[in-house]
């Protein structure tokens, strides 16, 4: 081999093991042996605000959009009125029970 190859195969060697260490601190964090529980709880906490802050953003959005198109958000609408052919047949009703 010459010194090319071996400069481009460590240099390769070198990134692979960079990205696995990379990969690891992901996954298990940079000292996962040295957590405490006061660091989970904070997590823990910082989730459920997380959480918090998502549900009032839908129910901001919910909120919003049905003002802008203007129903209310429990269904109330407005009926319908009668159609022609159940009025033309209702009087035809009314002379037959005669």
């Amino acid at each position: 081999m010459t010194a090319a190859q071996d400069y481009d195969s460590q240099l390769l060697e070198s990134v692979s093991v960079r990205r696995r260490r990379l990969r690891d601190a992901l996954l298990f964090g940079g000292q996962r042996g040295r957590r405490s529980v006061d660091e989970r709880l904070g997590k823990l906490f910082a989730g459920i605000v997380i959480a918090a802050v998502l549900c009032a953003g839908c129910v901001g959005w919910s909120f919003i959009s049905h003002k802008l198109i203007g129903k209310s958000p429990y269904g109330t609408s407005v009926q319908p009125t009668s159609t022609p052919s159940s009025s033309a047949s209702s009087p035809a009703v009314k002379s037959s029970a005669r």
